[in-house]
C-alpha cells in the first residue's frame, strides 16, 4: 500500500467518529471519506414576521441533506442584501469547497473590489455563518466546540428596561431583577428621550417631514443622571446598570454627562460618539473611569483596530453581520483579549435567531466575553426558526445540535414576505431648528 493511501486511510479512520450517528448510509457525510463537499447553490431566504425584515442565507451542497444557514439581516436595506446574495454570491460560490471558510471569506470579501459596506458585509455574513453551520454538522459538533469549547456554562445577558419617567424605569428594572437578570440597560423612553421634547420649531416652520422625530438634547443630558439616581435608589447597588447614548449628543456634552454618572457605577455606557468622532475616545478615557462600549455602527477594521489597541473603550459592541460574520468576529474577539476589551455583541430584535445563535456560540467560547444583549422570540418566530436560543434567569442557552443549531422552516417563512418599502423612520431625528442628529 502506497504512502498516500496509508495517509488517506488513517485520516479517514480518525474522522469517522465525527459522522453524526443519525446519518444514514445514503446520507453519510463525505467528509469522513475525504471527498470534497462542494457548494451547489447559495440563496436568500426572507421573512418579515412582526414587521421586522429578516434575511438568511442558505448554502446547499452536493451532499443530500447537508445545508447551512446564516444571518444576513440588514433591515434598512433588505432588498439590496437579497440582490447581493442571489445575483452575486450564488454565482461566486458554486463549485467551491465548503470546508475552506477562511479562503471563501477572503476571496468573497475582495470580489467586489470595494468592501466594508453594510450591504455586502451582511451578504458575506450570511454565507460565512452558513459555512460554519455546515462545518459543525460535518464534525458532529456545536460550532462553539470548533472554537475550543466552552469557557462558561451559559451566556450572561442584560435586559432592556424603559419608561417615560425615572420611576417607571425603576419599576421595570425591578421586574428584570425578579426574573433573574443581573444586568439591565435603562433608557428613558426611546433613544434620546424624544418624548421629553416639547416644541419642534422646524415643524412649525414646515421644514422636513411631518413624522420626523424631535430631540431636545439639553433636556436629555439633564435627565439621565436623574434616571440613574432614581434606579439606584429604588433597586439598590447589586444590579449592574447600562445605558445607550446612541451617539445623539455632541462629544463634549457626552463626556460631561458620563462624568456625572461615575457615582452610580454604570456597567458601561454605550456608543457615546458616532464613528466619525472616534478620536474623542482618547479624550473620554482621560476624563472618566466609567466603562465604555462601542462598535454597533462599525463596519470596517479601520474603525476599531486602533481604538482597541489604544484601549480607548472597554467593550467591543460590533453587530456581527455588519462586519461579515463569524470569521471576522472571532478575530475581533481574539484581538480584544490582548487589550482587556470584552465582547458585547449587538443583539437587537432585528437580528434573526440564527444571528443570535452565532453571537452565543462565540460568547460561550471566548475568554474575554463581557455581556450579551438578550432577546425573547415569539411563538411565530420559533415556528420559523426551530432550535433558536432561549433566555432563562438572565442567561442565554443554545441547543447542543451540531452546527449553529437553528433550522429554517421555509414554508412558514414564506408566509411573511418582505414589504416593498422600508418605512420605519426611527433614524430620522432632528434638533429644534431641524438639523439632523446622527444615530
Amino acid at each position: 500500500m502506497n504512502r498516500r493511501k496509508l495517509l488517506k486511510n488513517a485520516a479517514a479512520a480518525s474522522l469517522l467518529p465525527l459522522v453524526p450517528k443519525s446519518a444514514t448510509p445514503e446520507n453519510k457525510y463525505r467528509f469522513a471519506e475525504l471527498d470534497p463537499v462542494t457548494i451547489t447553490k447559495v440563496k436568500s431566504i426572507v421573512t418579515c414576521p412582526h414587521g421586522i425584515e429578516l434575511i438568511m442565507v442558505k448554502v446547499e451542497t452536493d451532499q443530500p441533506g447537508l445545508v447551512g444557514y446564516g444571518c444576513a439581516t440588514f433591515r434598512q436595506r433588505a432588498h439590496a442584501v437579497v440582490a447581493a446574495i442571489d445575483e452575486y454570491l450564488d454565482d461566486f460560490c458554486r463549485g467551491k469547497r465548503v470546508e475552506n471558510i477562511e479562503d471563501m471569506w477572503q476571496t468573497a470579501y475582495v470580489s467586489s473590489y470595494w468592501r466594508n459596506g453594510p450591504v455586502l458585509n451582511n451578504a458575506l455574513s450570511g454565507l460565512d455563518q452558513a459555512l460554519w453551520d455546515i462545518k459543525g454538522k460535518m464534525a458532529g459538533m456545536p460550532v462553539y466546540q470548533l472554537f475550543g469549547g466552552k469557557c462558561r456554562f451559559a451566556v450572561d445577558c442584560y435586559g432592556h428596561a424603559s419608561g417615560h419617567t425615572p420611576e417607571e424605569v425603576a419599576e421595570d428594572v425591578q421586574g428584570f431583577i425578579d426574573r433573574g437578570f443581573r444586568h439591565v440597560r435603562i433608557q428613558l423612553g426611546g433613544y434620546g428621550a424624544t418624548h421629553l421634547a416639547e416644541q419642534a420649531d422646524f415643524k412649525t416652520a414646515g421644514f422636513a417631514m411631518e413624522d420626523d422625530n424631535y430631540m431636545d438634547q439639553n433636556v436629555y443630558l439633564k435627565m439621565i443622571p436623574k434616571l440613574f439616581e432614581e434606579v439606584r435608589k429604588q433597586c439598590g447597588e447589586d444590579v449592574e446598570l447600562l445605558h445607550d447614548i446612541h451617539e445623539r449628543v455632541q462629544p463634549l456634552d457626552a463626556i460631561r454627562m458620563i462624568q456625572k454618572l461615575e457615582d452610580f457605577r454604570p456597567f458601561f455606557i454605550e456608543d457615546p460618539f458616532s464613528p466619525e468622532n472616534n478620536r474623542y475616545f482618547e479624550m473620554l478615557r482621560q476624563h472618566t473611569t466609567v466603562p465604555i462600549a462601542m462598535g454597533e455602527l462599525y463596519n470596517s477594521p479601520h474603525e476599531w483596530v486602533d481604538p482597541m489597541a489604544k484601549r480607548w473603550f472597554d467593550f467591543i459592541r460590533i453587530h456581527i453581520s455588519q462586519i461579515g460574520g463569524i470569521t471576522p468576529a472571532m478575530k475581533v474577539a481574539r484581538l480584544g483579549e490582548w487589550f482587556n476589551i470584552r465582547t458585547a455583541w449587538h443583539g437587537p430584535g432585528d437580528v434573526s435567531p440564527i444571528g443570535h445563535a452565532a453571537n452565543a456560540h462565540i460568547d460561550l467560547a471566548v475568554w474575554n466575553f463581557g455581556i450579551q444583549e438578550s432577546v425573547n422570540f415569539s411563538d411565530r418566530l420559533l415556528e420559523i426558526f426551530p432550535g433558536a436560543p432561549y433566555v432563562e434567569d438572565g442567561y442565554m442557552h443554545i441547543n447542543e445540535a451540531p452546527g449553529l443549531g437553528v433550522d429554517v422552516n421555509e414554508t412558514e417563512a414564506a408566509k411573511y414576505p418582505l414589504p416593498d418599502k422600508f418605512k420605519y423612520n426611527w433614524t430620522q431625528v432632528r434638533k429644534k431648528d431641524g438639523t439632523p442628529i446622527r444615530p
